[in-house]
């Protein structure tokens, strides 16, 4: 890292750097070429050109039955054994969503869109989750605050102007648990007060973006509200924010700042419990290398890779969350 200069703050902690360092992107990253564009809509994977990912469906079919069915249950059931349900499964509708955009589960891309659209967590969009996205999937600039919209660093240049709370804010959240319990709030707020400023100005037609997704979330509300009889701000704060902060447990320890690219992602392996509701994103550098491959076929492709795949990207290796909690317990 010494060809990027000091870095100052790292909102990705990993284990291999010293715990006195707190590390930020710098020049090196910025330098990157900025010619290439994004697609507007992701390929159709090899194995969708004639096919049903039907595991993928059920498994879609699943997330919105479960999630009427136990919202259903609000009044009937008590909310502390309601909620963590609801949440598991809205973090399920987030991670198919994440499969949608990749091209499942059929060949049809109007469908697919069809079946990822409906916002059960309400404050994020499915166009710009795509948009944003698969700016992330340009591995090259991985990490580089300036050009991956889902980087976690920040230059020296903004770092220096930030307040003394927002700085704080920020180092908490180099703990997982900070991450976790501060972070939700933070990140929807700060993505909120960013698309508040592009609807303002109609940055990338996003005006249009929005309107779609605020008809969308009507009946998701009529839902919640009027059927099930459950305030929404009940909805948001027991069900919404809890989901996004396990979301939130995947993205900590998924990338670093590092000249190689290949080097700047990482594997949590044996993760048997959060794997399944991350559909297997938990084995990052894989879905990096290989995006298209549908979720149920990543424990085969990554057995086969396996080798290759930790050469690449340095033996950054976790063996579980566990592990990732243990050396990202303090900043």
């Amino acid at each position: 890292m010494s060809d990027a200069g000091e870095l100052h703050l790292k909102a990705e902690r990993h284990g291999r750097r010293s715990r006195a360092v707190l590390p930020i992107m710098t020049r090196f990253m910025s330098a990157m070429t900025r010619e290439r564009n994004v697609l507007a809509e992701p390929p159709v994977p090899p194995s969708q050109a004639v096919t049903v990912e039907v595991p993928t469906l059920l498994l879609i079919l699943l997330a919105y039955g479960g999630w009427l069915t136990v919202t259903l249950m609000y009044g009937r059931w008590p909310l502390w054994l309601l909620a963590p349900i609801a949440a598991i499964l809205v973090t399920l509708h987030s991670s198919l969503q994440h499969e949608i955009l990749h091209g499942h589960p059929t060949r049809w891309r109007s469908l697919n869109r069809a079946l990822g659209m409906v916002p059960l967590a309400l404050w994020l969009p499915y166009e710009r989750y795509v948009e944003k996205h698969l700016k992330h999937h340009i591995n090259d600039r991985l990490t580089d605050p300036h050009d991956d919209p889902e980087s976690q660093y920040r230059t020296p240049e903004d770092w220096a102007r930030l307040s003394s709370a927002t700085r704080a804010a920020l180092r908490i959240q180099q703990t997982l648990a900070g991450r976790i319990l501060v972070g939700s709030f933070w990140r929807i707020g700060s993505f909120l007060r960013a698309e508040l400023r592009a609807v303002i100005c109609n940055d990338a037609l996003v005006r249009g973006i929005w309107l779609e997704h605020l008809l969308w979330c009507v009946p998701v509300i009529l839902w919640t509200r009027i059927v099930c009889g459950m305030p929404i701000w009940i909805y948001v704060v027991t069900i919404v924010i809890p989901a996004n902060g396990i979301l939130l447990i995947r993205s900590f320890a998924e990338h670093r700042a590092c000249a190689l690219v290949p080097e700047r992602t990482a594997v949590v392996e044996g993760s048997w419990i959060l794997g399944p509701l991350f559909l297997f994103n938990n084995l990052h550098a894989l879905h990096h290398r290989e995006p298209l491959i549908p979720w149920f076929e990543y424990h085969r492709r990554y057995r086969a890779m396996r080798s290759e795949l930790i050469a690449a990207n340095g033996g950054l290796v976790y063996s579980t969350y566990f592990d990732v909690a243990r050396r990202c317990f303090r900043p």
